[in-house]
């Protein structure tokens, strides 16, 4: 390897790829990794350091006496003549001797801003919408030119549909993943969910009603401002409103259609988030309160009041609901008997606003938060 060396500042190094030299040790670096590298910033090309981590079960390389200090050392004595091993530059308990580097904790910032990442490839935060071993992404859905409010999977179907504060709903093709039409619905879509062939989709001042299966169209009317949450539980369909109140249709089969059941009042502003469990429906409200109502009356029986600034989102899991809040807090109370408050999480380092919960139905749940962020919580 040549390395050749700006006198005055030490940053201009050319190297040479000439294969092994003697005794079998790689010519073509220093055996370091390259720390600008584990930065994500380094933009030496070619650099004389490393681009990746040294395998775990390499040891280092023996080297003779010779100037400069260097010294052999027993690799099974590890230490200068004693049997502790070394504890240079490691933490508590010591280590296995391999360079450890930690993985990134979020995708790249210039990724998902939508911006080239001057990086590229060598850049150390991936270039992908979440990080996780157990999730994949498939492909990439754009054609939406604004945020996403609602996605919906109809029994049956072989179409994915979204709905966007663009004011359009998309159909895309779950075999290819192209978008394969366009709904302009005029106005933004504010929510969006499926029950068996059915698809429900809220805008201001009314639900828009699909049925895949038979092609039929309905628009239910009586909403006041955007429908930001929609239900379906006790053969009845919920819309939360911007008017603070929930609105109940039921399908009647001598009519084929969708008729008023009920007005359940109580928020006093917009409801954001519905969710059933338990034979109870659960509202979450910008009053900072959510709301219980028992499905067989219709009657609210309870009303927590423990968040203190607006309720974004409720789960129900297991025995549980979750609630999460522009509070930054995700409290969980026992929907047995009566509410209790168990725990209250808060993460002081990332932003618990404009959160989504969503229940896997396999022992977790993930959390997404705003900024790019995931964390799943293991049952």
């Amino acid at each position: 390897m040549d390395i050749e060396t700006d006198g005055r500042f030490g940053n201009k190094r050319v190297h040479n790829r000439l294969g092994p030299g003697p005794g079998g040790a790689p010519s073509s670096t220093t055996g370091k990794v390259c720390n600008f590298w584990r930065a994500g910033r380094c933009n030496r090309f070619p650099c004389p350091y490393l681009h990746s981590e040294l395998p775990e079960a390499a040891a280092p390389p023996k080297r003779s006496a010779g100037p400069g200090g260097n010294v052999w050392r027993n690799p099974n004595t590890g230490g200068r003549g004693g049997g502790g091993h070394n504890r240079w530059g490691r933490g508590p308990g010591g280590g296995s001797g391999a360079a450890t580097h930690r993985p990134p904790d979020r995708p790249c910032k210039f990724f998902l801003a939508g911006t080239d990442c001057s990086y590229g490839e060598r850049c150390r935060y991936p270039h992908s919408y979440c990080i996780s071993d157990s999730i994949t992404m498939l492909t990439l859905l754009k054609g939406h030119e604004k945020g996403v409010t609602g996605i919906a999977l109809p029994t049956g179907s072989d179409k994915l549909y979204s709905g966007s504060k663009d004011g359009t709903v998309r159909t895309w093709d779950c075999q290819t993943g192209q978008c394969a039409g366009v709904i302009t619905m005029g106005r933004e879509v504010g929510c969006m969910i499926s029950e068996g062939p059915w698809l429900f989709v809220g805008i201001p001042d009314a639900v828009k009603v699909w049925n895949m299966q038979t092609a039929a169209e309905m628009n239910l009317t009586g909403p006041t401002g955007q429908v930001y949450a929609l239900a379906v539980a006790s053969e009845l369909l919920f819309a939360a409103t911007q008017d603070g109140r929930i609105l109940a249709w039921r399908f009647s089969s001598a009519t084929n259609c969708f008729e008023p059941a009920a007005s359940l009042d109580g928020h006093k502003l917009a409801v954001v988030s519905l969710i059933v469990g338990g034979m109870r429906l659960y509202s979450a409200s910008m009053d900072k309160t959510i709301r219980v109502w028992d499905l067989a009356t219709l009657q609210c029986i309870q009303t927590l009041s423990d968040h203190t600034d607006v309720v974004m989102s409720v789960l129900c899991w297991d025995q549980f609901l979750l609630s999460c809040s522009l509070d930054q807090t995700i409290k969980v109370s026992s929907h047995f008997r009566s509410f209790i408050l168990l725990s209250n999480f808060v993460n002081p380092s990332i932003h618990v606003s404009d959160v989504a919960l969503l229940n896997t139905g396999h022992g977790s749940i993930f959390i997404l938060c705003r900024f790019g962020q995931l964390q799943r919580v293991e049952t």
